[in-house]
């Protein structure tokens, strides 16, 4: 079984609103054996809706349509589903009565006037109730396909696809063939190094398919097993996602939703330490990565946003003489940033950051994009052994300070893994400095 996903926004097609509805609908179609062969984002146009409902009819055995079936003026998914039908438009009185009881019962106030157009549906539809909101859905059949229309709010079209589609799909055969996917994130190698250390793992004409996707420095390594059986699916899919991760070794940080700072705070949890930051050019970004993860106060002892050389001086201690001979981006100041993090706080590990973020700032020696990172450990003697490396990244001031963040949390737990720093395709010049 075949299937389509059509979203329809203007919000959408201009960029103003993220997508959520096609990823998630995919990834729940997946789960049942409906493979998806192509999204599709509509403007608020009856015409492009009317012909993009049309074509996906004649390419898939279902289309599902998020989106267009508020009671607005530029709600206009129904009308484009009439069109395609070559059908009128006539009231549902029964659905018409349950959108009332929805403003009365659980809006505490009458219905407007305008809120009648969402009883409306095409001659010889059906329409879907929707227990969450005053959008019910439409399902019809065109060509041979089957079309379940949804509103386009994510909390809304979730339930009614889990509560009412998914399980007519499951009737109508959608576990012919199962579906499982994994997602293997990675960071500190490109995407072209990644793919050349999978190696015959990539190849297309195996089962299960393994590809590549990068977003935000993070390459994801992608695993999709298609087999008749569920057991046979859910075991050969695990054994190719284990092949992958024993190949990318240690840049691997979680599987899936699973974030790198997730990772981070998990090992720190793990072993008993606590972290603290010294900061200048991404300007807390680390700290903030860090405590977005729930339960990262046992672990985290705060951080020093220090991006003025008098604060470096002031709140890391950072030697005066030392800003003045090599400057703020530099090893000697990075690993006094890292160490003074520790010593300040009392804190196990240090991550100290300094660079230039641009778009100005950069000289010849120092160009944007240039940036140090320190990691520092406190022993068993209360003194520090630090790493320092030089980082070269380029991209946008927002793409620097991002990938140097990430960097050093990477960096953080390579050192916590007692694994080497130079698997960090950004970082070089890597040196080590004991006790200090």
């Amino acid at each position: 079984m075949k299937a389509s996903i059509i979203s329809i926004g203007d919000e959408l097609v201009l960029g103003q609103t993220v997508d959520t509805n096609s990823a998630w609908l995919s990834g729940e179609l997946a789960k049942i054996g409906v493979k998806v062969g192509m999204h599709l984002t509509v403007e608020d146009e009856v015409g492009a809706i009317r012909e993009v409902i049309e074509a996906m009819c004649e390419r898939s055995c279902v289309v599902l349509i998020s989106g267009g079936l508020g009671p607005t003026d530029d709600d206009l998914t129904r009308q484009a589903l009439a069109k395609a039908l070559g059908v009128e438009l006539v009231k549902d009185g029964e659905m018409l009565g349950s959108v009332k009881e929805y403003f009365t019962e659980k809006l505490e106030r009458e219905m407007p006037e305008r809120n009648v157009v969402q009883a409306m549906k095409p001659v010889g539809s059906e329409m879907i109730e929707n227990g969450c909101g005053t959008a019910p859905g439409i399902k019809a059949e065109l060509d041979g396909a089957v079309i379940y229309v949804m509103p386009g709010v994510p909390s809304e079209m979730r339930t009614m696809f889990k509560e009412k589609i998914e399980p007519e799909l499951l009737d109508m055969g959608g576990m012919q063939r199962v579906i499982r996917t994994c997602k293997v994130n990675t960071f500190g190698m490109g995407e072209s190094d990644v793919a050349e250390t999978l190696g015959e793992l990539m190849a297309r004409d195996r089962n299960p398919v393994v590809g590549t996707t990068v977003s935000q420095g993070i390459c994801s390594v992608r695993v999709r097993a298609e087999f008749d059986e569920v057991d046979e699916a859910d075991q050969e899919l695990e054994a190719t996602t284990k092949a992958v991760e024993e190949k990318m070794g240690t840049v691997v940080f979680g599987r899936d939703g699973v974030t790198l700072q997730k990772t981070v705070v998990e090992e720190l949890k793990k072993q008993g330490k606590i972290l603290a930051t010294a900061e200048s050019c991404t300007g807390g970004m680390i700290g903030e990565m860090v405590t977005s993860v729930s339960g990262s106060s046992s672990v985290y002892a705060g951080g020093f946003v220090t991006y003025s050389n008098e604060m470096k001086e002031a709140l890391l201690k950072v030697p005066h003489e030392l800003l003045v001979e090599h400057g703020a981006v530099s090893r000697e100041v990075v690993k006094a940033m890292a160490e003074g993090a520790v010593h300040e706080t009392g804190a196990d590990y240090g991550i100290g950051v300094t660079g230039i973020a641009g778009p100005d700032g950069g000289t010849d020696e120092k160009p944007v994009g240039t940036v140090w990172m320190g990691i520092a450990k406190k022993n068993n003697t209360g003194e520090t052994t630090c790493i320092t490396g030089l980082l070269r990244l380029s991209g946008s001031r927002e793409r620097i300070r991002d990938r140097a963040a990430k960097c050093c949390l990477q960096g953080l737990r390579f050192m916590l893994l007692n694994e080497p720093m130079n698997n960090l395709r950004w970082a070089r010049d890597l040196e080590s400095h004991d006790a200090g």
